[in-house]
């Protein structure tokens, strides 16, 4: 028994205090590798404030990924967890709130054949997204799968892109073949999905193989929009160049649709027959030059528009008036309102899938 009980006190306090020391620390270093320090919100327009808080922190959820797209929200009763696409590592990922990631399905997007001409010109390249004289720099065949969305059913719908299918997961798990043609030739390369509440299926198809239009397995000379309805496919919009995002307003009488190469997103009246007029120009981002493009777009329950841009997440109103900007350390390709309450924007940036907490729910078809 030590004689000086005191002193014993003081001695454990001290243990203590060190401990705590330690795990406070432990905690600091963590916050630190899953949120940015910096203010990351760009607020233009006060309007911005009843979506999106100035202050909101961007965290990390996953890192280390190789370039993530088509991110998708899935909520089945108080079970929640995203699906997106690891486009090099040709799967589709599935990741609960915490960051843990596993691979939903293999082969999301090219199956074969894998012989030798295939493995050199199937999918395009492209990199980690660093400068090309880093260390840390990667370029990687883009073989994957692309967009992701839902149907009214809950199932998936899946754009390949380099295998130039529009495929879909059965509930029993069998996967099936929606699109792969139109007028008897093969698609070019599906990029982006939505879904209408009566079944009809918009996709943006696009020049995927790294030889693009050139290639000889090209069959069609042109990139557009498509729809799938009733198990036909038609060419739906014609007038937007490199067709990438698309996104319906939340009553449907709008489809927003950008073109990547000229950094645009257009709007188009949708008639009771899910066809497409008054093709409208809402916003070009494209006097931004900061790094990225108008890719993935989704639409908030307010009818505002979530897009990736130049620097990162453009919030864009109704009207077509910039209200705010989330900026993200790496280009960013997609993005998906998620968690129960719809109220999480996570964020595919090559590498990695960020999160945000927004003062507004999304759709999430």
């Amino acid at each position: 028994m030590d004689s000086n009980p005191w002193g014993c006190w003081m001695k454990n306090c001290s243990v203590l205090v060190a401990l705590l020391c330690v795990v406070t620390a432990g905690a600091g270093i963590k916050r630190a590798q899953t949120a940015t320090d910096k203010p990351v919100v760009v607020r233009l327009d006060p309007a911005l404030d009843e979506l999106l808080s100035s202050d909101a922190p961007l965290q990390v959820v996953k890192s280390g990924l190789g370039f993530t797209e088509g991110l998708t929200w899935v909520q089945k009763s108080k079970v929640g967890y995203l699906l997106f696409s690891d486009i090099p590592a040709n799967v589709i990922d599935k990741m609960t709130p915490d960051g843990t990631v596993s691979v939903f399905l293999e082969e999301s997007g090219y199956r074969g054949p894998w012989n030798g001409y295939t493995m050199v010109h199937v999918g395009h390249v492209s990199n980690n997204g660093k400068d090309p004289k880093d260390p840390l720099f990667q370029q990687f065949n883009m073989i994957g799968s692309n967009g992701l969305t839902l149907d009214p059913q809950g199932r998936l719908l899946i754009c390949t892109s380099s295998a130039r299918t529009v495929d879909r997961i059965e509930n029993n798990g069998k996967r099936v073949v929606l699109a792969d043609r139109f007028d008897g030739k093969k698609l070019n390369g599906p990029n982006d999905i939505v879904v209408k509440k009566d079944g009809a299926i918009i996709f943006t198809d696009g020049f995927t193989w790294q030889l693009k239009e050139k290639d000889p397995s090209t069959e069609l000379d042109h990139e557009g929009i498509y729809m799938i309805k009733d198990g036909k496919v038609t060419w739906a919009i014609q007038d937007i160049a490199s067709p990438n995002g698309l996104a319906f307003s939340p009553d449907e009488k709008y489809l927003y649709a950008n073109g990547s190469s000229h950094n645009y997103i257009r709007r188009y009246d949708v008639q009771p027959d899910d066809t497409f007029t008054n093709s409208t120009l809402l916003i070009d981002l494209s006097a931004d030059k900061a790094p990225g493009i108008t890719d993935g777009m989704r639409v908030d329950a307010k009818g505002n528009i979530w897009s990736s841009g130049p620097g990162g997440i453009w919030i864009i109103s109704p009207e077509g008036k910039h209200l705010g900007t989330i900026l993200v350390p790496e280009k960013v390709a997609n993005l998906s309102f998620g968690d129960a309450d719809y109220k999480s924007v996570y964020i595919g940036a090559r590498t990695s899938i960020y999160k945000i907490r927004a003062n507004v729910s999304g759709n999430h078809y």
